[in-house]
C-alpha cells in the first residue's frame, strides 16, 4: 500500500503480475521518490515554474524515507526558514504540492505556515482535506487567507474524519470565517484542536463558538485569541464562563486579549467551580487586577483539575501575587504551572511565591520576569534553584552574582514561547520553551 498512492504520478510503466504482499518494503524508496518526480513532472505539465524551496523539502524527506520505511512525517515548509534560500508557497504552489501528497500514507502533518497562499490555497487545502485520508495536522497559520477562503476549510472538515489539529492563527477569516468554523463544530466530531488565534473574529463569531462547544464533546483544545470586540460588558466571556460549566471535555482554553476585567473573569472563576476537565487556562494580556486574583485563590482551594495558569501581562501586583500564595500554600496540589510575567508584582508578592514552592510539591513550573526584583526576590529564587525546589529549565530566570549581590537575568524559557515562531536551532517543542504545551497535551505537534 505504501506505494499504491504515487504510481500514477510516475511514467506508467507497462503491467506486471500483481505480485505477493511481501514485497511492499521494496517499493518504498521508489514511491517515495514519486513526491520530488512527481512534483517535476505536475509542474512541466502545468508549464509552472518549480520552486526551489518546496524542492529542497521534498528531497529532504526522500532521503529520510529511502533509509527505511516511515510513518507519521509533518512535511515542513514553513516560509520563515532563515536557513535556506525560501521561496515562499503561492496558492499555485500549493495546488501541486496537494496532488502529489494525496493518498500518500507515511506524511500525516504538514506545516505551510508563513506562506502565500492566500484564498487560492485555501481552496486547495480544502480539496486536500476532501482526498487525503491521513493527514492529522495541518498548519496554516499567516497565510493571508480571507473569509472565503476559511469557509471553504471550514466546509471541507464537514466530512473529513481524520484531521485531529488544524492551526489557523493570524488568517484574517473574521466574523463570517468564523461563524462557518462554529458551524462546522456542530457536525465535525474528530477534530481535537483549534486555532484560531489573531483572526479578527467577531463577538458573533466567539459568542457561537462558546454556544457550539456546550455540546461538542470532541474538542480538546480551542485558541480564541484577541478576537475584534467593542464595548464594555464582557458578553463573550459571559457566554465562554456558562459554556465551562456545561462543557466536562474541553482540557485547554486560551482567551489572551479578551479585554477580560475583574468581573468577566469573576464569571470564569464561578465556572470552574463546576467545570472538571479544564487544565489549561491563559487569560494573558487581559485587564485582570489583584481583585480578580481573590476569585482565583477561592478557586484554587478546591479545584483539583487545573495545572497551568497563564496569568501574564496583567496587573496582579502585590496583593494578587499573597492571594494566590496563599491558596498554593495551604490548599492547592494540582496546579503545575503559573505564569505571572509583567504583573507590577515587587518584591513581597514574589518572596511569597517562592516561599508557596517550598511547601508545595506540586508547583512546578514559575515565570516571573518583567515584574519589579529586589535583592530578596533575587535571593528566594536562587535559593529555590541552587536548591534542586525549582529546576533551572521550568523558570524564565538565572541567578548570577556580582560584587557578592545576586541578580536575575532572563532565559527563554516559559508556557509557550514558540507560539508564533520556531528557533532556529533545537527542539522547536522542547519542554522548557513550551511548557504549557508540555505538560498538558492535547494532540501531537501542539
Amino acid at each position: 500500500m505504501k506505494g499504491s498512492g504515487f504510481r500514477e504520478l510516475e511514467a506508467a510503466p507497462a503491467p506486471a503480475p500483481a505480485p505477493a504482499p511481501a514485497p511492499a518494503p521494496a517499493e518504498a524508496p521508489g514511491s517515495i521518490a514519486a513526491l520530488q518526480e512527481g512534483y517535476c513532472k505536475i509542474c512541466s505539465e502545468k508549464s509552472q515554474k518549480i520552486n526551489p524551496f518546496i524542492l529542497h523539502i521534498l528531497q529532504k524527506v526522500d532521503e529520510e524515507i529511502q533509509k527505511g520505511p516511515k510513518e507519521g512525517i509533518t512535511l515542513n515548509i514553513a516560509g520563515n526558514n532563515r536557513l535556506i534560500p525560501v521561496q515562499r508557497v503561492t496558492g499555485e504552489d500549493f495546488c501541486i504540492l496537494s496532488k502529489i501528497l494525496k493518498n500518500h500514507p507515511s506524511i500525516n502533518g504538514l506545516d505551510v505556515r508563513y506562506n502565500l497562499i492566500g484564498d487560492v490555497g485555501a481552496h486547495y487545502a480544502a480539496e486536500l482535506l476532501q482526498k487525503q485520508l491521513y493527514l492529522i495536522y495541518l498548519n496554516l497559520m499567516f497565510n493571508d487567507i480571507g473569509p472565503e477562503g476559511g469557509e471553504l476549510l471550514a466546509k471541507a472538515l464537514h466530512e473529513n474524519t481524520t484531521l485531529k489539529y488544524l492551526r489557523m492563527t493570524g488568517n484574517k477569516i473574521e466574523n463570517k470565517g468564523g461563524m462557518v468554523f462554529a458551524a462546522m463544530l456542530q457536525i465535525n466530531s474528530f477534530l481535537e484542536k483549534l486555532d484560531l488565534g489573531d483572526c479578527d473574529l467577531g463577538m458573533q463569531s466567539v459568542i457561537a463558538f462558546a454556544t457550539v462547544l456546550t455540546q461538542n464533546q470532541a474538542i480538546k483544545g480551542i485558541n480564541l485569541n484577541r478576537p475584534i470586540l467593542y464595548g464594555e460588558q464582557e458578553e463573550s466571556t459571559v457566554h465562554l464562563a456558562h459554556m465551562l460549566k456545561e462543557n466536562h471535555h474541553l482540557v485547554e482554553l486560551h482567551m489572551c486579549k479578551h479585554g477580560i476585567k475583574n468581573c468577566g473573569f469573576h464569571q470564569l472563576c464561578n465556572a470552574l467551580y463546576l467545570n472538571s476537565s479544564l487544565r489549561y487556562l491563559d487569560v494573558s494580556c487581559n485587564k485582570i487586577t489583584r481583585d480578580g486574583m481573590l476569585y482565583l485563590a477561592d478557586v484554587l482551594k478546591t479545584n483539583a483539575t487545573l495545572e497551568v495558569i497563564d496569568l501574564s501581562f496583567n496587573r496582579i501586583e502585590n496583593a494578587g501575587a499573597n492571594y494566590l500564595s496563599e491558596s498554593l500554600t495551604s490548599h492547592n496540589r494540582s496546579l503545575k504551572a503559573l505564569s505571572i510575567v509583567s504583573n507590577n508584582i515587587e518584591g513581597e508578592g514574589l518572596v511569597a511565591l517562592s516561599q508557596s514552592m517550598q511547601t508545595n510539591p506540586a508547583l512546578s513550573n514559575i515565570y516571573i520576569w518583567g515584574n519589579k526584583f529586589d535583592e530578596a526576590t533575587c535571593v528566594a529564587y536562587s535559593d529555590l534553584i541552587r536548591k534542586g525546589r525549582l529546576k533551572p529549565e521550568n523558570t524564565d530566570v538565572e541567578p548570577f552574582v556580582v560584587d557578592g549581590h545576586v541578580y536575575l537575568a532572563e532565559v527563554s524559557n516559559g508556557l509557550k514561547k514558540h507560539y508564533y515562531w520556531t528557533p532556529t536551532y533545537g527542539d522547536a517543542y522542547g519542554h522548557s520553551t513550551n511548557a504549557g504545551f508540555a505538560l498538558v497535551p492535547v494532540c501531537q505537534n501542539l
